[in-house]
């Protein structure tokens, strides 16, 4: 089985105002962003919350997700975040979808690619690049959350992803989407439906 943990613990201080709840179409971001992983097959998942948590998640409540509060939300880290969400993760899980929460563009054929690449290859890091861009959502297998768990700030998983590189299995897209988030309301004006 194939997880997601998505994050959405952030407190959108650039934004100046909460993103995970802005419209996105017909729904929220946070809303796109879980309706396009459970279309694209992903049906256990994990959302991290912090920054106006409970407005978060009395939007997802029609909706199959595990919800977990980060208490640390505050420092902005966003290995606290992963670190929390992998730990709710059943013991059946054999890997875990890292997922942005303020990335409602991601497309559901990237989600398929990823996910296809690991039951066929069992690759124990799998990332999206457009044009030579590391993206997400990106996959890591379960025997590597060990890793994860030890790091400690100020080490990022974008310095994870460096020392391990040679694990990486890179999936090339052709799609900007897997670099686009929302961190700015011009971010939003520009990317929104």
């Amino acid at each position: 089985m194939i997880s997601a943990v998505v994050l959405a613990a952030g407190q959108s201080i650039r934004m100046g105002q909460p993103k995970m709840l802005l419209p996105w179409g017909q729904m929220t971001v946070i809303e796109k962003v879980i309706s396009t992983l459970l279309e694209a097959g992903i049906d256990d998942l994990h959302v991290v919350t912090g920054g106006n948590h409970e407005d978060v998640e009395s939007t997802l409540t029609r909706y199959q997700v595990n919800l977990t509060y980060n208490p640390d939300y505050i420092d902005g880290e966003m290995l606290s975040s992963v670190k929390i969400g992998l730990r709710s993760i059943p013991g059946e899980s054999d890997a875990a979808l890292i997922v942005l929460g303020d990335q409602p563009q991601i497309e559901i054929q990237v989600v398929e690619l990823i996910t296809e690449r690991y039951r066929s290859t069992l690759d124990k890091i799998i990332v999206p690049s457009f044009q030579m861009h590391r993206g997400h959502p990106w996959l890591i297998d379960k025997e590597l959350w060990k890793d994860i768990f030890e790091l400690e700030p100020p080490s990022t998983l974008r310095d994870y992803l460096v020392v391990n590189q040679e694990m990486i299995s890179y999936i090339d897209v052709n799609t900007p989407s897997i670099i686009q988030d929302l961190d700015t309301p011009q971010d939003y004006q520009v990317q929104r439906p």
